[in-house]
C-alpha cells in the first residue's frame, strides 16, 4: 500500500518470497499454529496418535466379524486405542542430511521474518510521523479555515447589522409618514363636509333667486378637487401600507439571518478555539458521514448578499415613496386652498352682487310704497266725493221720482226731465 502524503513506499508493500515447506508463512497468529503435515482422516470416527506418514500405508486394524464401533465395546480405552505395534522403531522419518537442511532453512526464513520485521517498525514509525505531521497539518489548516469562517461570519453580521439599523429607521420614518398622510386624509373631510353643507343651504333659496351661479360652479368644484385629493391620498396611503408590508419582511429577513449568524458565529467561534486539551472533546461515531450542509460558501455569501440587496431595494423604494408622498401632501394643500380662495372670491362677489340687488330693490320697495300710500289717500279722497255726491243724488233721484206722478200729458220729457 501506498501512504498518504509520504513520498516514500513502505519494504512491506511488496510481495515477498515463497517460504519453503518447513515453516508457514509470517501472517497472522492463527497460522503459525497449523500443522505443516497435511491431515488424512481415517476411515473411523476417533483420532489417532502421530506416526510416520510410511507406517500409514502398512499399518492396519485387526479384522473382526462385527464393526469396529461394536466390537470395540466395553472395552477401555487404553486398550482400544494403542493399534500400532512395536515395528515403528525400524522405520525413522528423516535423515541428518534433511534435519540439518530444515535447521538452515529454518534460520534463513527467521532471518528473513526479522529482517520484514524491522523493515515493517521502520515504516509504521515514519508512517505514525507522517500521520502525526499530517494531522497537525491539517488540524492547522482546519483551525486556520475557521478562523477565516468566523472573520466571514462577522463581516456579514456587521453588513446585516448596519442594513437591519438602516431599515428600522427607513420603517420608522415611512411609519410617520403614513400617519401624516392619514391625519391629512381625515383633515379633508371637514372642508368637505362644509362644502356639501353650503350646497345644501343653497337649495333653500326661492324663486329667481335659485341661480346657478358661479359660486354654485366653485363649491363643485371645491367638492371634486377635495374628493380628487382624497382618492390620491387614499392610493399613496394603500401604497405606503404595502411598503410598509415589505420593509417589515426584508427586515424579517435580515433579523433571521443575523440570528442564524450569530448562532453560526458562536459554534465556529467555539470549534475555533477547540484544542486536543480541551474540555469537552469527544469521540462521536459516524459524525463524519453525516452531510446536513444545504450550502455552499458561494451560495451561503450570495443568500445573505441578496438579503441585503433586497433590503436595500425595499430602502430605496421606501424613500422614493416618502418623498412622493411629502410632495402629494404639498401639492392637495395647495390646490384645495386655491379652489377655497377661488369659493370665498366666488362668495364675496355673490354677496356684493346680492347687496347691491337688495339695496336696489329696497329703493324701489320705498318707492313702491310711498306710491301705494298716494293711491291709497287718492282712495280715500275718491271715495269721501262719493259720499258727498249722496244728498244731491237723492234730490235728484226724489225729483224724479215726484215727476212720475205727473198726470197724463204732463208726463214730459223736458230740459228738467232729461238733466
Amino acid at each position: 500500500m501506498e501512504l498518504v502524503g509520504s513520498p516514500l513506499t513502505a519494504t512491506c508493500a511488496h510481495p515477498r518470497s515463497t517460504p519453503t515447506n518447513f515453516l508457514p508463512a509470517i501472517s497472522t497468529m492463527a497460522s503459525s499454529y497449523k500443522n505443516r503435515f497435511p491431515y488424512h482422516p481415517l476411515p473411523q470416527s476417533f483420532s489417532l496418535p502421530w506416526m510416520p506418514r510410511a507406517y500409514y500405508k502398512t499399518a492396519a486394524i485387526n479384522p473382526a466379524l462385527a464393526p469396529f464401533s461394536k466390537s470395540s465395546q466395553g472395552l477401555t480405552p487404553s486398550k482400544v486405542l494403542p493399534l500400532i505395534s512395536n515395528r515403528t522403531t525400524l522405520f525413522p522419518r528423516y535423515t541428518p542430511d534433511d534435519w540439518y537442511r530444515s535447521n538452515l532453512t529454518n534460520y534463513k526464513e527467521s532471518e528473513t521474518s526479522r529482517h520484514t520485521a524491522e523493515h515493517l517498525r521502520v515504516d509504521t514509525s515514519r508512517m505514525i510521523l507522517d500521520k502525526y505531521q499530517q494531522t497537525k497539518r491539517t488540524q492547522v489548516q482546519s483551525t486556520k479555515n475557521l478562523g477565516e469562517r468566523v472573520n466571514d461570519i462577522e463581516f456579514w453580521k456587521s453588513e446585516l447589522c448596519h442594513e437591519l439599523d438602516e431599515m428600522i429607521g427607513e420603517t420608522n420614518a415611512l411609519t410617520d409618514m403614513k400617519k401624516r398622510l392619514e391625519r391629512a386624509l381625515a383633515e379633508t373631510e371637514a372642508p368637505l363636509q362644509v362644502t356639501q353643507e353650503c350646497l345644501l343651504h343653497r337649495e333653500k333659496r326661492m324663486g329667481i333667486d335659485l341661480v346657478h351661479d358661479d359660486v354654485e360652479k366653485q363649491l363643485f368644484t371645491e367638492v371634486d378637487v377635495i374628493r380628487s385629493c382624497q382618492e390620491r391620498m387614499q392610493q399613496y396611503l394603500d401604497k405606503a401600507k404595502a411598503q410598509l408590508m415589505s420593509n417589515r419582511a426584508a427586515q424579517h429577513e435580515l433579523e433571521i439571518d443575523l440570528v442564524n449568524k450569530q448562532a453560526a458565529h458562536r459554534i465556529d467561534d467555539k470549534c475555533h478555539h477547540l484544542r486536543n486539551t480541551s474540555d469537552g472533546i469527544s469521540y462521536y461515531r459516524g459524525v463524519e458521514q453525516i452531510d446536513a450542509t444545504i450550502s455552499v460558501p458561494e451560495s451561503w455569501a450570495k443568500f445573505t448578499d441578496n438579503n441585503i440587496l433586497c433590503s436595500q431595494n425595499e430602502r430605496v423604494a421606501s424613500a422614493k415613496l416618502r418623498d412622493n408622498i411629502e410632495n402629494l401632501l404639498m401639492v392637495t394643500a395647495n390646490e384645495m386652498w386655491r379652489q377655497f380662495n377661488r369659493v370665498n372670491v366666488a362668495f364675496t362677489n355673490r354677496i356684493a352682487e346680492t347687496a347691491d340687488a337688495k339695496s336696489k330693490i329696497q329703493t324701489h320697495l320705498a318707492k313702491t310704497l310711498q306710491e301705494i300710500f298716494q293711491i291709497e289717500m287718492n282712495i280715500e279722497t275718491i271715495r269721501k266725493a262719493i259720499r258727498d255726491k249722496g244728498p244731491p243724488l237723492k234730490v235728484a233721484q226724489t225729483r224724479l221720482d215726484e215727476r212720475t206722478r205727473r198726470p197724463n200729458m204732463e208726463l214730459c220729457r223736458d230740459a228738467a226731465q232729461l238733466r
